[in-house]
């Protein structure tokens, strides 16, 4: 059958395609998403399941993919998110500074402590993003520093966003170590905190990485990899009672920050150091 007769013989799709857009890279790209979705890798039948596209035009973007180095297919014929891909996710990812870093600013201008922007990389939290207090004594994190996940505010965080198995599996790999006296070092103990989190919506770092440094953070909602957006600084000042005027600015924040990282347009937002950064 020749592509113009497959087209003309496509059933309705499920939704329009939207104005000003080019239906074939909408296409594709939607079938990459889905892909990884379901782990990367999926079946000629199953994709069309899936996406509600015809499987002539499937097949047509998933060779246009592969002849790109975007997808492989395997000796079973199952298609594969390929390594090229890679690249892509990786100066996006590099981005994620840059457009967190207004959100980040505004928290410092209004709350006058750091704040922090991390994500779960592999087994551990990477900090992608800081901007630090005008306070002489205050937290700072090197942006690509590595910490475990158990310990932190921003480490639980986004554990919170993490089905309560794949928590046990990432603190069975890596191991929960005492960071001060204050380090949750059992998974049961870290797997209620994590129910306490989910359902106030906010995570706390109370001396348990560093003694003396408190810290408020809370998830990034929508983020392809769990995120999460926090505020630190010397106890004394970030106590319990200002964290009722911390979280609900930081809850804000990572609203307008999931925003603006949705948002087709790509325009952005609106418009001594004392320890580490929790």
């Amino acid at each position: 059958m020749s592509a113009s007769v497959a087209e003309a013989a496509e059933p309705p799709e499920k939704s329009p395609p939207r104005s000003g857009t080019v239906q074939s890279i909408e296409r594709a790209f939607g079938l990459l998403e889905t892909m990884a979705d379901h782990g990367g890798t999926m079946g000629l039948s199953q994709l069309a399941a899936e996406s509600g596209l015809p499987l002539p035009t499937i097949h047509r973007l998933l060779r246009t993919l592969v002849d790109l180095g975007y997808l492989r297919q395997d000796s079973s014929r199952q298609y594969v998110l390929a390594p090229r891909l890679i690249r892509l996710g990786e100066s996006s990812g590099a981005m994620l500074s840059v457009w967190a870093k207004p959100h980040l600013d505004r928290l410092v201008a209004e709350l006058g402590e750091s704040a922090n922007l991390a994500m779960l990389d592999g087994d551990e939290i990477v900090y992608v993003a800081q901007v630090p207090s005008k306070h002489s004594m205050r937290m700072f994190t090197e942006v690509g520093r590595r910490v475990f996940v158990h310990c932190t505010g921003v480490g639980k965080a986004v554990l919170a966003q993490l089905p309560d198995a794949t928590v046990r599996e990432i603190v069975r790999r890596v191991g929960m170590p005492a960071q001060t006296d204050h380090s949750i070092t059992d998974p049961d103990a870290l797997v209620a905190e994590l129910d306490r989190i989910r359902e106030r919506g906010w995570a706390e770092d109370d001396g348990e990485q560093e003694v003396g440094v408190h810290c408020f953070a809370v998830p990034v909602p929508g983020t392809p990899v769990p995120t999460a957006i926090s505020v630190s600084g010397p106890a004394e000042r970030v106590t319990r009672d200002a964290g009722e005027r911390i979280i609900p600015v930081l809850l804000q924040a990572a609203g307008d920050l999931a925003a603006d990282l949705l948002q087709p347009t790509g325009k952005t937002g609106q418009a001594g150091q004392a320890g580490q950064a929790g």
